[in-house]
């Protein structure tokens, strides 16, 4: 009886290192394959934000160039202010230059007695503002100061 009780044991031992050796063998394969299911779950969750955050990326690098381009616009804009100051004196220069030509040119001809056969316009002092081809009245620019 001892004999069979020991045999009993023994086949019991054999058995659960057995099991346990079958375990510890399948084991990492197991595991494998259970990295290798994540993985193929996940995957194509992850291209897809992958591919999203690189459209992002685009977006925002053409936003950041159009702020940087519209910034040195500005400043380009700023800078140009001494020119425009300028050219608002130079106009003025020239306005002038008009006014005392027409004014010359205005005593010159009432010196001179008109022709008979060629009768000359009186002279039109100048408009500050002008009419544009649709009818609207259009007066200085923005950049002219009144004298």
């Amino acid at each position: 009886m001892e004999d069979q009780e020991m045999q009993l044991k023994v086949k019991r031992v054999t058995d659960k290192f057995t099991e346990s050796m079958y375990v510890l063998a399948n084991e990492p394969s197991v595991a494998l394959y259970r990295l290798q299911e994540h993985v193929r779950r996940s995957l194509p969750e992850l291209v897809q934000h992958k591919t999203d955050m690189q459209s992002w990326e685009e977006q925002s690098q053409g936003a950041i160039y159009s702020v940087e381009y519209a910034c040195s616009a500005v400043k380009s804009m700023t800078n140009s202010s001494l020119y425009f100051k300028s050219i608002d004196g130079l106009l003025r220069q020239a306005i002038s230059m008009k006014e005392q030509i027409n004014n010359s040119q205005g005593r010159s001809l009432s010196d001179v007695p008109p022709s008979p056969s060629s009768p000359v316009p009186a002279p039109h002092p100048p408009s500050t503002s002008s009419r544009s081809l649709d009818g609207s009245v259009q007066g200085k620019g923005p950049w002219t100061q009144e004298c």
